[in-house]
């Protein structure tokens, strides 16, 4: 047990250098979950130690998924800034190849403030299921509550989803619906994969004029960023056995 546990810490550094070395080279910011693929190290004893480590500052934060959605799920947002398009991004999948034939929304808030945060993978190791569950801020009900209050500020948030719904009532303010895809920004810039004529749900006020407020919310994505600052209090990583469908 001692040299497993070693061995997934040894491997759990080398990673960390990789991470921190990409991260300062200039070409990439950001905390992301869904492109690209995550590297499980050999054994639930390294992932436990990775989110440890991650939950005290000490890894580059930097996840993904090949091939399959992901639940992100929480009690509430409130962001501003806000914009939708749909697109058809590539989705890769676990034999290396990719497609464009998945129609997805892309979601951005120029900022946003959480009720708390699951994120749920299912994976398969040995070929038994286990589940990676990603928490933080206060715990996810499963249920939406009546009020909620934020605990998790991010900034330059997208998510790519081909399903997102909220449990309650939801509050979108100076917001166009059906503006021209090409046309909706988040933060100054395009949400990536945007066409000219492609549906858009954008502002009405120009930048950072919209706003919308959601009572729970459970999306399937293949993709969420954090392109800008994010304060997570009480992250914690965790493998468990199974199928698991909250955190």
């Amino acid at each position: 047990m001692s040299n497993l546990l070693s061995g997934a810490r040894s491997a759990a550094a080398d990673w960390n250098d990789r991470m921190l070395a990409q991260a300062a080279d200039g070409t990439r910011r950001g905390t992301r979950w869904g492109r690209g693929a995550f590297a499980l190290v050999p054994s639930a004893l390294a992932i436990g130690f990775l989110g440890t480590a991650l939950a005290q500052g000490a890894l580059a934060a930097n996840f993904s998924v090949t091939g399959q959605p992901f639940t992100l799920t929480s009690n509430g947002v409130e962001g501003s800034g806000f914009g939708a398009i749909v697109n058809t991004p590539a989705v890769a999948h676990p034999d290396g190849t990719s497609t464009t034939t998945t129609a997805m929304a892309r979601v951005g808030f120029a900022s946003a403030h959480l009720a708390g945060l699951c994120g749920i993978v299912h994976q398969t190791i040995a070929g038994l299921p286990y589940s990676l569950l990603l928490t933080g801020g206060q715990t996810v009900t499963a249920t939406a509550p009546a009020a909620f209050t934020t605990d998790i500020d991010a900034s330059n948030l997208y998510i790519q989803a081909t399903e997102l719904q909220a449990y309650g009532p939801t509050t979108l303010q100076n917001a166009v619906l059906g503006q021209s895809a090409d046309q909706v920004t988040v933060a100054g810039k395009p949400l990536t994969g945007a066409l000219p004529g492609g549906f858009g749900l954008g502002s009405a006020g120009g930048e950072g004029g919209s706003s919308i407020a959601l009572h729970g919310l459970n999306a399937s994505a293949y993709d969420a960023e954090m392109a800008g600052a994010l304060v997570l209090p009480n992250l914690k990583i965790r493998v468990v056995a199974g199928t698991a469908s909250t955190c």
